[in-house]
């Protein structure tokens, strides 16, 4: 985990303090079970209740001698439990508590994900309803195609995120999995019950068959709908990437005042998020194929899966909280250009549903309502629609344009202009977002 791309309540749950308190609540959820089963003496949870602690610097100073961590962290409660310690951890193997916190550890860093997804999810709506007769060219192997709108262009955006929140909360649950079956998962030495109890105290599913690991399918699953999250991230990114070309300018992040763009170029506003975004996406979608890898193991257990995951489940759930995080924020202070999007449907090449000119040299652009009825609309830049004179549309289906009315003529449009205080200048390029100066300004990467 690298702290420039970490948030704090995501990294906290990879941190050795939650890691060894989650094994510890496994290890007292299962001393409790065998107590009531009368396989352990009474008091024996109740001991490692109170007197259950651990140091993670003397866990590792153990374990620099006996070369296994589990054994360590053992070891080290004991110290602090006494004489009822050698109760605890009866008949269980280290990957029914390894790999029960790895699915707790999982969960929690899926919850934080989909509170992220929903942010996310919220902010898309919000921009796509505001912007949904905000019209602009399409475009098909980057050419200019039909007119369709800003707004339309970013539910697409939000369809694929409500797909990816489907795909995580299935995710969530296949890896919601308890196993405490003992060696080679046989519970030759440990009742079933007792991973039954524990399951239901962590929120978990026992597993249907494990080996001595829970199979790794389900965390192959897991970080493929993660990855599936960063490609929808790095859609949009490249997407922005695009309508910030200093040839289109239809769309752009925030420029925050004060911010620089380029230590050679000082007149440059590059789109260094999106492309920050675009990055971590390919950090986040490499734990994929380790994960795939790690399905395989030989007959009942290795640890060939272990220290792959110890790298990938921090840093491809860390960076995804990260990259979701500051996707919303440029969602949120995205800058759009509304009159150079209505120019470029202008100036385009006679594209079969491009400009009409009538009579009065109005101008209007067809393309499909966001309205369930998906009813094909003609949108017009002015309420007079006696100018439309000439053109045969029936008058049910003409409707007033809804955005701003901006001349079509060539203007100087700098992208960031300010209105001035009286508000007579109106920003020409972008709409002015209050607040998004303080939203953005320590955004950079």
């Amino acid at each position: 985990m690298i702290p420039r791309y970490s948030r704090p309540q995501m990294a906290a749950i990879w941190e050795p303090e939650n890691y060894f308190r989650l094994q510890l609540d496994i290890e007292a959820y299962a001393c409790e079970a065998q107590e009531k089963l009368g396989i352990i003496p009474a008091g024996t949870a109740k001991a490692l209740r109170e007197r259950g602690k651990f140091e993670v610097e003397r866990i590792r100073e153990i374990e620099r001698e006996v070369h296994h961590e589990t054994i360590a962290f053992l070891t080290n409660v004991a110290e602090h439990v006494g004489p009822e310690a050698r109760f605890v951890h009866q008949g269980m193997t280290s990957s029914d508590v390894l790999d029960t916190c790895l699915a707790v550890q999982l969960t929690q860093a899926a919850d934080v994900l989909l509170t992220d997804l929903d942010a996310v999810l919220a902010a898309l709506k919000r921009r796509a309803i505001e912007h949904k007769y905000t019209p602009m060219v399409a475009r098909s192997h980057g050419v200019h195609a039909e007119p369709t709108t800003f707004g339309l262009k970013l539910a697409g955006h939000y369809a694929e995120f409500a797909r990816n929140r489907e795909r995580l909360v299935a995710a969530r649950k296949e890896i919601a999995t308890c196993q405490i079956s003992g060696a080679v998962g046989t519970f030759a030495n440990i009742d079933p019950k007792v991973e039954a109890y524990v399951a239901k105290k962590l929120g978990l599913a026992p597993e249907p068959v494990s080996t001595q690991i829970i199979p790794r399918d389900r965390h192959a699953a897991f970080f493929m709908a993660l990855a599936l999250i960063a490609a929808a991230i790095e859609r949009f990114a490249t997407e922005l990437r695009h309508l910030q070309r200093t040839e289109l300018r239809e769309a752009s992040e925030f420029f925050a005042e004060g911010q620089k763009g380029s230590s050679a170029m000082p007149h440059k506003r590059n789109p260094v998020l999106s492309e920050n975004l675009t990055g971590l996406s390919r950090v986040i979608r490499s734990a994929v194929i380790p994960a795939l890898e790690n399905v395989v193991t030989w007959h009942e257990r290795d640890i060939s899966h272990s220290s792959v995951e110890r790298f990938i489940a921090p840093d491809a759930t860390v960076t995804l909280d990260f990259a979701l995080h500051r996707l919303r924020r440029r969602g949120e202070a995205l800058l759009v250009g509304r009159r150079q999007q209505i120019r470029l449907i202008h100036d385009s090449p006679g594209q079969g549903a491009g400009p009409l000119e009538s009579k009065g040299h109005r101008t209007i652009f067809s393309f499909l309502d966001l309205e369930p009825t998906g009813q094909l609309l003609l949108f017009v830049l002015e309420e007079d629609h006696a100018r439309l004179s000439g053109i045969e549309v029936p008058d049910d289906r003409l409707v007033p344009f809804q955005g701003p009315r901006f001349p079509l003529g060539p203007t100087a449009d700098p992208i960031g202009q300010r209105p001035t205080k009286d508000g007579r200048e109106e920003d020409a390029q972008h709409e002015y977002h209050a607040g998004a100066d303080m939203l953005c300004r320590r955004e950079q990467d």
